[in-house]
């Protein structure tokens, strides 16, 4: 009797992120913006993160309840994630142990509140569910900290059998989840979506642009690779136009490398855009999406510039992991990770006959299989199930 009025109660579900839209602007964020705001009719939603609003530490909006548990810190030093803050926003989710939830759900990035979050679920004897955006390679930990890389790779390992649930955000952050850790984890990959209604509903901004990219303005996201290939188009007669999309610590840099290679009139910049409406409509105002990423999880703004009609180019870099997506599209390019591989691709798309955006996403169907509405379906799936399992055994769902 116990087990079944626990059971018919609405559950309560507690996501920790350390970073929310709109506030910071990346895959992630967006993805748990878009489905918190979807599963809040079915559950009681709660999200924990830093304190990036000014006002009360916690306030309700869409359904959603946001607690601030830690203090704003940056997220960044010296272009890397900062371990401090990785530390500080660890500590401070044992503040969960106060808390009242039936499930909890937590982002992997940036690994240390994954061990804090395991021990509040175990003495809590609630399941916990890990959401996995993107496994670092060793060889990419080495490359990003030197042999410092290693206790991040390690790290990473470790985080990983935190769980016995993991929910995968793309097939092959799936696959390289089973290959570090075998069988014994239930890997469930529910990927990033789309919002097809919101998109089908905005306009074209006025300013129409060659080419766009999206993303937090960071070292691996290569736009320092899109603006050489620009560069190299304008010496060979070709005055493409570009829109950079983001902010982030490369924001300087990169700046300054427009003006030195003599394209900053050709270029320019948007760091200031928080609705995903905005972003819609001047994806529809350019004609390629360029996403020069060395690493991506799963790229999500590929999604949405096939949804908004343009077409896509990208790279073979072996941790970008957007190739998936781009690889089904009839409108997909894949290069070689080179600013001349790149701006040979835009040169060759550029002679294609066509409009600036078409807009239409009847040319790649499946597109639909991407809609957040069912992709919420599947994380309430997960919720529901790990909640039942851990009623039957009276304790969480990996004991």
């Amino acid at each position: 009797m116990a087990s079944k009025n626990l059971m018919s109660k609405r559950l309560v579900v507690a996501l920790v992120c350390d970073t929310i839209h709109p506030y910071s602007h990346g895959g992630r964020e967006l993805r748990y913006h878009e489905l918190a705001r979807r599963l809040a009719d079915r559950f009681e939603i709660h999200i924990y993160t830093m304190r990036w609003w000014d006002g009360p530490r916690v306030y309700s909006e869409g359904g959603v309840t946001y607690h601030a548990i830690s203090p704003l810190l940056p997220l960044y030093s010296r272009g890397r994630r900062s371990i401090r803050q990785a530390i500080v926003f660890a500590l401070c989710c044992l503040r969960l142990i106060g808390c009242q939830f039936d499930v909890l759900d937590a982002d992997h990035m940036p690994y240390f509140q994954v061990f804090i979050l395991r021990a509040v679920a175990a003495l809590k004897r609630k399941p916990f569910i890990m959401t996995w955006h993107e496994v670092w390679s060793r060889s990419y930990w080495f490359s990003y900290l030197g042999w410092s890389g290693l206790a991040g790779w390690m790290t990473e390992l470790a985080a990983m059998r935190m769980t016995s649930t993991i929910i995968a955000a793309s097939p092959f952050t799936a696959e390289r989840l089973r290959v570090a850790l075998g069988e014994r984890p239930s890997i469930v990959t529910i990927p990033n979506g789309i919002d097809l209604n919101a998109i089908s509903n905005t306009y074209p901004a006025a300013d129409l642009r060659d080419l766009v990219v999206v993303g937090r303005l960071l070292d691996h996201k290569r736009v320092d690779m899109l603006l050489d290939a620009v560069a190299l188009l304008h010496a060979r007669g070709i005055p493409v136009t570009c829109r950079v999309i983001g902010d982030g610590p490369e924001r300087n840099a990169l700046h300054d490398q427009a003006a030195r290679l003599g394209i900053d009139q050709a270029v320019i910049f948007h760091h200031d855009v928080a609705e995903q409406k905005e972003v819609y409509a001047l994806l529809k105002a350019a004609r390629i999406f360029v996403s020069p990423s060395a690493r991506e999880g799963f790229g999500i703004a590929v999604l949405e510039a096939l949804a908004c009609g343009a077409a896509v180019i990208t790279t073979s870099a072996p941790d970008n992991l957007a190739q998936d997506v781009v690889r089904r599209s009839s409108r997909g390019v894949i290069c070689e990770p080179s600013a001349a591989d790149i701006a040979a691709a835009v040169q060759r798309l550029l002679a294609e006959p066509g409009p600036v955006s078409s807009g239409n996403r009847d040319r790649d169907p499946w597109l639909a299989d991407y809609d957040w509405d069912l992709m919420a379906d599947r994380v309430a799936e997960v919720y529901t199930q790990g909640q039942k399992a851990g009623v039957r055994q009276g304790e969480a769902i990996w004991n």
